[in-house]
C-alpha cells in the first residue's frame, strides 16, 4: 500500500490511474470496487475528494493552486479530508494496489474531469447519490456527477451502488432506512 496526501501537488500522482470520487460518509464499497478495477487494469488508484466549499482563485506557473472559501465563515475542510483519508485507509487495508488520497476544489464533475485529463485516467468511479428528498433536490440543481462525467469526457464511468438496491415498487424519494 502506498499512500500520500496532497492538496495541490500533482507531480507525484500516478499516470493512467483509476480515479474514484468520494464524499464523507460514503459506503466503502465504492472505494473497494475502484481498487478492484485498478488491480485488474494494473494501475494505481487515486481517491479524490472535491471540496465544494472552496474555489480556485489562481494557479501559479509552478502549478501551485491558490483557493478561497465560498463562505468566509465556513469550517475548514481539513477534518473532512482526514475523514476521507481514514475511510480510504480502512477500506483499502487489504489491497495490494498503490493508492493515494488527493483533494480538489470546486465543482466535483469538472474537477474530476480535469484531473483525469491531466493524468490520462483509465476509468472514473463514483457512487450513487444517497436516497432522500434532500439529495434529490440537490441533484436537481447541481446535476448528477456521474451523468455530467459521462457526457463531458470520453473515459468510462463506473457508478457503484452505495446501499441496498431499491425494489421496483419502492419510492425512490423516501429517505434511506438507518
Amino acid at each position: 500500500m502506498v499512500e500520500q496526501h496532497s492538496v495541490s501537488d500533482e507531480s507525484e500522482l500516478p499516470s493512467t490511474p483509476v480515479i474514484v470520487g468520494v464524499i464523507p460518509g460514503q459506503s466503502p464499497r465504492v472505494v473497494v470496487e475502484a481498487a478492484r478495477y485498478a488491480s485488474m487494469l494494473g494501475v494505481g488508484l487515486i481517491v479524490v475528494h472535491v471540496d465544494v466549499t472552496r474555489f480556485v482563485t489562481y494557479e501559479d506557473p509552478d502549478g501551485y493552486v491558490h483557493t478561497a472559501p465560498i463562505d468566509l465563515g465556513a469550517v475548514s475542510s481539513a477534518a473532512q479530508f482526514e475523514q476521507i483519508r481514514a475511510g480510504a485507509a480502512e477500506a483499502l487495508a487489504s489491497t495490494t494496489v498503490d493508492w493515494t488520497v488527493h483533494q480538489l476544489v470546486g465543482d466535483p464533475a469538472l474537477a474530476i474531469k480535469h484531473l483525469a485529463d491531466r493524468l490520462d485516467a483509465k476509468l472514473l468511479v463514483v457512487g450513487t447519490r444517497r436516497r432522500g428528498i434532500g439529495e434529490s433536490i440537490r441533484e436537481f440543481f447541481t446535476g448528477s456527477v456521474a451523468a455530467r462525467l459521462a457526457h463531458r469526457q470520453q473515459r468510462p464511468v463506473l457508478v457503484v451502488p452505495q446501499g441496498r438496491s431499491v425494489a421496483d415498487d419502492e419510492d425512490l424519494w423516501a429517505e434511506s432506512p438507518a
